[in-house]
């Protein structure tokens, strides 16, 4: 079982991924195996992650059997916070 840190880190990791890999367009989505395969996250990590950030408003998750992410896509609120996480780092 990940630790709090692991697992918030694990959530910010998914949300950085897929913000770059979208580009900030919510009709984009990223597979759930393209994921795993950028981040290097154990399976039960990653819904876990993705169960967390679904919960949050800040992603959309289409699961495959067995609770795996087979799509997920940011929502309009996780594009604005990921915006906004940006221009803070300036």
């Amino acid at each position: 079982m990940a630790t709090l840190r692991e697992r918030k880190t694990y959530r910010d990791q998914v949300l950085r991924v897929l913000y770059e890999a979208v580009e900030g367009n919510r009709l984009l989505g990223i597979t759930g195996a393209q994921l795993r395969h950028d981040l290097h996250v154990p399976e039960q990590d990653l819904a876990a992650a993705c169960t967390y950030l679904a919960g949050e408003g800040l992603i959309t998750v289409d699961w495959e059997p067995g609770n795996t992410p087979a799509m997920v896509t940011l929502t309009h609120e996780g594009i604005r916070r990921m915006e906004a996480a940006e221009e803070e780092r300036g």
